[in-house]
Formats: structure tokens, C-alpha cells, sequence
């Protein structure tokens, strides 16, 4: 059966005061709840006070998601202002500190807490999960298996967290390394049959080292509840249009792949301590560095890369018609990531509020209704 390859996608907000510009906890009542009375089930809590989830519904297909996550960022930005705050999109915060952030009351994060301690507590970042609907369980797990190799390109183009507690990391995406720390991340490992990782989860079970699928938070996963590939590894981008370019390349790349499958071929499998080579590369380096082509065992600047991933799901973008959407990763190549233009902020004004203010302004980019879909490049300052 072929999939449907349905999208969902999920964004991680920071709620940011504007006079401090640093996290604001304490918005349980303030924002969730009216956020709530919106948008229902679309918006959740976080184990932190200071992040705000919101996610779509099962979308047919990236117009229709797009529209969907800019009501969602609308309504959201919103909100915030209205209580006298501010939304901001970026998987860390440049300078705000874990250790004063209140955790969300409640059983679930109570009991994360209790289990992992510290490691918990230090959790303070921000992704963007996209959800890829594939029906049939054993597809799907062969999906994950061949997609494992773009993890690390999917990286690269998202990186948006180069600061963690007022210091330069040094690296595009320190969020990743932060939620290292987490048992049971970074990729998975290759598995022959959909049988092979169900006894895997059993076993995790029966040991007592998850009581259920969720709790296993790898790069990317089979959903436990829903019938999708959950695609996890992406730092939370400031524009819309990013989100919305990345979920599109994602979807494009899990019909590539099941198009190869069902014609009986294959992409070439490699082990994840390979893939794991490139995967601190996109977080070192972003798109500016290089990544490693296993075919030809060389290094090749990440940007060559990425192009010619583009044209490996070309032909596939008609059909799902996504491919304005794709074209934006060109794009964000010419303009930057997130991390690069947080890092040129920062380095012509030596000011890490100045850079919350334009993480702030990035993120209300699209979002409001009676701005048009097709979006100017963006300048840092």
C-alpha cells in the first residue's frame, strides 16, 4: 500500500520578556489556557514554563500545513503580546538560564525529572518535529532506515542555536548536543523488519527502561500513537517559511525513498557511526562546512551537497506539489541559517539582547495575515 505521506508538524516556542528579553516562566494560565481556548488540542505544554508546543492537524499536503502553522504562529505572536510578551523562534535562548526556569507542574514531567535529574532540568531548547504519514509498519521502518543518511544534511540547514548561557558555542547547533545528554537519542540503528524493532521496544519495557515508545527520542522514530515517521532532529528555524521548507523537504525525501523501494531498489545503508561522523559536522559547522561522502570517500562542502540532494527528490516534488516550498532551502543556502544570522547580529553589535530582538522579528516573519507568501530574503543587521 502506498503511503499517504500526510504532514504534521510541531514547533517549540520561547516566551521572551520584552523588557529583559530573557524567559519568561509563570505562562501556564497566562498564555497555554487562552492559547487553548483558540486553538485546543494544537497547543501544549512543555517541561518548561518558558516553552510553548504547538502542532498542526494531519495535513494532506504542504499548502495546506502551511497555512495551518501560520494561524497557529498568528494567533500565538498574538497572544503573547496581548500579555505584554513576546514569541520567539529559535532552538536555544542566547543567554537564558536553565537553572532559574520553572518546570511545568504536572505527573509527566515530575516523573522525567525524578528519572533522569539534572539532565532533565538542563533540557531548556527548542525543536521542530514533522511527521510523515506511512501506514504500513514494516514500510515505514525501511523508510527510517534509508533516511537516516539525511539526517545530518537536515541538520546542517536548520542549525539556529549557536549561544547557550550568554557564551558563543562555537557550534550551529548546540541544542543537539545539549539533548545528547538524554538516554536513547542521535540516530537509530538499522533494523532488518518492523518484528526486529518492536522486540526491541518489548524489551525496554519489560526492563523497566521505558514504559512506552515515546520515552525512546532518537533523530528520527516511528511514532508510537500515530501512524508516521517522526522526523526529530531539526532545530527550531525563526521563519516560517524555513519550517515550512524543511517540512516539505522531509516529505519529499520519504517519497524519493519509497518511490526506489517499491521499484525494488534501495539507498546505500551505512552504519551509524559513519553517519554519526557527519552529524557532529552539521552541528559544528552548519552549511559552511564539509560533510563526508561516503561513495567517494571524500569531504564536499555541505552547500554542493545539499544541491545535489535537491536534485535527488526533484522528481518527486510535482507530484506532491511542494516544490516553491523546496525551492526555499536554496534559499536559506544564500541567506544562512538561523545560527549564521544570530551570529552576524552578534558580531556587529557585541549585544545578546540585540540578538533576541531579531530572533523576535524573525519569527513574526509570515506569521501575520495580511502579509503575502512569498517572502524577501532576510538581512541581519
Amino acid at each position: 500500500m502506498k503511503p499517504s505521506f500526510t504532514l504534521g508538524i510541531e514547533e517549540e516556542y520561547q516566551i521572551v520578556d520584552p523588557e529583559t528579553r530573557d524567559l519568561r516562566s509563570h505562562i501556564h494560565t497566562e498564555i497555554i489556557e487562552k492559547g487553548r481556548l483558540l486553538l485546543q488540542e494544537r497547543v501544549k505544554t512543555e517541561m518548561h514554563q518558558s516553552v510553548v508546543e504547538v502542532g498542526t492537524s494531519v495535513c494532506a499536503n504542504i499548502k495546506a500545513a502551511r497555512e495551518e502553522l501560520k494561524n497557529l504562529r498568528h494567533q500565538m505572536i498574538r497572544l503573547a503580546r496581548e500579555n505584554g510578551l513576546r514569541l520567539a523562534s529559535a532552538a536555544t535562548h542566547p543567554f537564558g538560564d536553565w537553572r532559574v526556569q520553572e518546570v511545568t507542574p504536572g505527573e509527566r514531567y515530575k516523573n522525567i525529572v525524578e528519572d533522569m535529574q539534572l539532565v532533565a532540568r538542563a533540557n531548556l531548547i527548542f525543536g521542530l518535529h514533522v511527521h510523515v504519514g506511512i501506514e504500513d509498519r514494516e514500510t515505514l521502518i525501511q523508510m527510517m532506515n534509508h533516511a537516516r543518511y539525511f539526517v545530518p544534511h537536515l541538520l546542517a540547514i536548520s542549525t539556529n542555536s549557536p549561544f547557550w548561557l550568554g557564551m558563543d558555542t562555537g557550534l550551529k547547533s548546540y541544542r543537539c548536543k545539549v539533548f545528547d545528554k538524554f538516554p536513547r537519542t542521535n540516530l537509530p540503528d538499522y533494523f532488518p523488519s518492523w518484528g526486529e524493532y518492536d522486540n526491541y521496544v518489548k524489551l525496554l519495557v519489560k526492563t523497566n527502561s521505558i514504559d512506552n515508545a515515546k520515552k525512546i527520542w532518537w533523530d528520527m522514530r516511528p511514532h508510537p500513537f500515530f501512524n508516521t515517521l517522526e522526523f526529530r532532529v531539526c532545530d527550531l528555524p525563526m521563519r516560517l517559511d524555513e519550517t515550512v521548507a524543511l517540512a516539505a523537504l522531509i516529505q519529499a525525501t520519504v517519497a524519493k525513498l519509497y518511490k526506489l523501494h517499491s521499484q525494488n531498489q534501495g539507498f546505500r545503508l551505512y552504519r551509524k557511526s559513519l553517519l554519526m561522523e557527519n552529524k557532529w559536522r552539521a552541528a559544528r559547522y552548519g552549511i559552511d562546512g564539509k560533510l563526508i561522502d561516503f561513495g567517494k570517500q571524500m569531504e564536499v562542502p555541505e552547500r554542493d551537497l545539499i544541491e545535489e540532494y535537491l536534485q535527488f527528490v526533484d522528481e518527486v516534488l510535482d507530484e506532491l506539489d511542494c516544490r516553491a516550498e523546496v525551492e526555499y532551502i536554496r534559499e536559506i543556502v544564500k541567506m544562512g541559517t538561523g545560527a549564521d544570522r544570530q551570529l552576524n547580529v552578534y558580531r556587529k553589535t557585541g549585544d545578546m539582547k540585540a540578538v533576541v530582538d531579531y530572533i523576535i522579528e524573525e519569527t513574526e516573519v509570515g506569521a501575520n495575515e495580511d502579509e503575502v507568501d512569498t517572502l524577501p530574503t532576510a538581512r541581519a543587521v
